[in-house]
């Protein structure tokens, strides 16, 4: 399965929804949205960087989550994995459930690789 696929032009790079589970497919963090939160930013970082960019080259994420009285503590695991920067375009969806009930967040996103020597 592909977490991230560049597009032609190699420099946009649509990454699928990233959740906190391990390669067994065990849930990390049950009941934890916000540690949740940052492992799956954790993992967009990994997949961002082996297409040569940075979270800094998010252009957009999309936040699937189940609890909306999670939101503040997603918000705030983004954030810190941001740097604190305002950071990229970012939609919440609110949602019935993922595909594991102890998943509470899913994040997608979009990042454009600068180009080399392009700043």
């Amino acid at each position: 399965m592909n977490h991230g696929v560049l597009e032609p032009d190699g420099r946009r790079l649509h990454v699928t929804g990233q959740v906190a589970w391990d390669e067994e497919g065990r849930v990390l963090h049950s009941g934890d949205a916000g540690a949740q939160t940052a492992y799956a930013m954790g993992l967009i970082e990994r997949i961002v960087a082996a297409a040569g960019g940075t979270l800094a080259d998010l252009v957009s994420i999309t936040t699937y989550y189940v609890d909306q009285d999670d939101y503040a503590a997603i918000t705030e695991a983004r954030r810190i994995a941001l740097d604190g920067t305002t950071g990229p375009a970012t939609t919440g969806i609110r949602v019935a459930g993922l595909v594991h009930p102890d998943l509470l967040v899913e994040i997608a996103a979009i990042a454009v690789i600068p180009e080399r020597g392009e700043s």
